[in-house]
């Protein structure tokens, strides 16, 4: 991992209403690194599909915590974000991919997310520790 260049840490509840906080931390950091539009745009729907699952899916019914590390680092120019969460033991990484080949309305539902968010990050990676979901994304800048 490069040099540490900008960091910023979020703790709120796991509440979709709290998405817009979320990509607005985040794109402050890209903008501020000189990111790529494009690029930009991968973060903020990888994010998206991230944080909305875990506000629908970790603590339901309840409402719980997530928190978001966000960092920038240089040499490579990186972003590196992880997010935790105390809720169901859940790796969406084991999910199978969905068959793109087949036409939507054949395809099984679900799936779509996770397989877009692999695709476009240059490495996704998920452990359970200490009582965590732990979901670690990254993504060259340039």
């Amino acid at each position: 991992m490069g040099k540490q260049v900008s960091k910023r840490e979020l703790q709120l509840e796991a509440r979709k209403e709290n998405l817009g906080e979320v990509l607005e931390v985040l794109d402050e950091l890209l903008e501020a690194a000189d990111c790529p539009m494009k690029i930009q745009m991968q973060l903020d729907i990888a994010v998206e599909e991230i944080f909305v699952n875990i506000a629908s899916y970790a603590y339901a019914p309840e409402v719980g915590e997530a928190w978001i590390e966000i960092g920038i680092t240089e040499d490579p120019l990186c972003a590196h974000i992880t997010f935790q969460d105390c809720g169901v033991p859940y790796d969406p990484l084991k999910k199978p991919d969905p068959d793109v080949t087949l036409a939507a309305d054949e395809r099984a539902i679900g799936g779509l997310g996770i397989f877009m968010v692999k695709k476009s990050m240059d490495d996704v990676q998920y452990k359970y520790e200490h009582g965590r979901n732990v979901l670690y994304l990254k993504k060259l800048l340039a």
